[in-house]
């Protein structure tokens, strides 16, 4: 009997099993990516297919490097993050050497639909060309435009994104481009856009990453569909050792229900950027004073690769700080946008704020140059950025104009300083 049967034995009385622990944690929080035709590499929703990587479960969930979740806190819709007592019973299971357990109590594995998950939609386009993703090199952050594709304006209340290659696709971000630039820059295979889409306003439409369910707006607060705009995808995509090719679609839903609210942007940021190499706490802050009493549903974190942490709150009138947003350890390969478990209302007169960390040193594994180099603001893949969207609405519909102002105000204030440049 090896090791492993010899654990299994000693644990059996005690140890977690598959069927009765192990499978209901793997079909809530792993298997829409880690499965036959799923995004990630080997499938998880059998017990040949996870018994054989319990080790590896184990380690990479132990990390929190597994599930791909990145804030600690607030509580987010539909989050995948572990608890500790979860990690731990995936650590148990494994040192008992994976015990399978009555395969009759096994919970069926979930399914998955093939088509949209949401039923006919009222707009369906994709790409208008396929892209050829080649075997080898850096990651790739492509836009592809879809000129005009409907005619008129619509209010959508949902989308769906369907990836044509889940091997190579990272994530997408849907935007629409009413000054139609980023069809000047697409001669047809797309055009290199990391970061940004290389236009301005660059409002998301939504957005979809592994294991995402499609995007649906806040009740009663559908997003207006520009019909003169162009839809643009930006498409992350990731060589895996052969060549590739990809042709995503996407699918609209819309309502003739006009907005009941409004839902305005909050951004927050600084292009006030200049790390020295070897820095390995760098900090840059940026604030607003809300003017009206609002309720925050959700917030879009923006960063490149050397970015430690993120942290976002709220300081209220009477003091009291309230967590927004607490990332640790930002990955940029794992960005996504959230939406609160439940809105959070910011009485008049809240600041927010935030603080983003950067690691320009070289025990930063994700540090794209070795040895460290300076490192500035800029759209480039080396480059670093310091974004933060925090989505609002108002609690009285007629104070929409008044913070409308106000955030025109402090993007008029932004412009007027100037892009930072180091020296200036």
């Amino acid at each position: 009997m090896g090791l492993a049967g010899l654990l299994a034995f000693f644990f059996s009385a005690t140890a977690p099993t598959f069927s009765h622990d192990v499978a209901p944690l793997l079909y809530k929080g792993c298997v829409s990516c880690h499965r036959e035709g799923g995004v990630a590499p080997f499938p998880l929703d059998s017990y040949p297919s996870a018994a054989k990587r319990a080790g590896l479960i184990a380690t990479v969930t132990g990390k929190r490097y597994m599930p791909p979740w990145l804030p600690s806190e607030p509580r987010f819709q539909h989050e995948l993050r572990l608890s500790l007592a979860e990690i731990a019973l995936l650590r148990q299971w494994a040192t008992a050497g994976a015990p399978q357990g009555n395969p009759k109590v096994t919970p069926p594995a979930p399914t998955f639909a093939t088509g949209w998950q949401l039923g006919k939609p009222d707009l369906e386009v994709r790409m208008p060309t396929a892209f050829d993703v080649p075997a080898d090199g850096p990651d790739l952050y492509q836009c592809f435009v879809i000129p005009e594709p409907a005619a008129g304006n619509h209010w959508v209340r949902a989308l769906d994104i369907e990836p044509g290659n889940t091997k190579v696709v990272h994530h997408v971000i849907l935007f629409q481009d009413t000054s139609r630039t980023a069809r000047k820059r697409d001669t047809g295979a797309g055009y290199p856009c990391f970061g940004t889409p290389g236009f301005l306003p660059a409002r998301g439409l939504g957005g979809w990453t592994p294991g995402a369910l499609p995007f649906q707006m806040p009740a009663g607060i559908p997003e207006l569909f520009h019909g003169t705009g162009d839809l643009v995808l930006q498409i992350h995509y990731h060589p895996i050792g052969k060549p590739e090719t990809d042709r995503t679609r996407l699918a609209l839903y819309f309502t003739e229900q006009a907005p009941q609210r409004r839902m305005l942007d909050v951004p927050l940021g600084s292009n006030r950027i200049d790390i020295p190499p070897g820095n390995a706490a760098y900090k840059v802050t940026d604030h607003f004073t809300i003017p009206v009493d609002v309720d925050a549903l959700g917030i879009i974190p923006h960063a490149h690769y050397i970015c430690k942490s993120i942290y976002a709150y709220a300081v209220l009138p009477d003091g009291t700080r309230r967590t927004l947003l607490r990332i640790p350890d930002w990955n940029f390969n794992w960005q996504q946008q959230y939406r609160f478990g439940v809105p959070i209302r910011l009485p008049e007169d809240t600041s927010v704020e935030m603080e983003f960390t950067y690691d320009n040193s070289a025990t930063n594994p994700r540090n794209p140059n070795q040895p460290p180099k300076r490192i500035s603001w800029g759209p480039g893949t080396t480059d670093e950025m310091a974004g933060l969207h925090l989505e609002v609405v108002p609690v009285r519909s007629e104070d929409t104009d008044e913070l409308s102002q106000a955030l025109w105000g402090k993007m008029m204030r932004s412009l007027g300083g100037g892009i930072y440049r180091p020296g200036r």
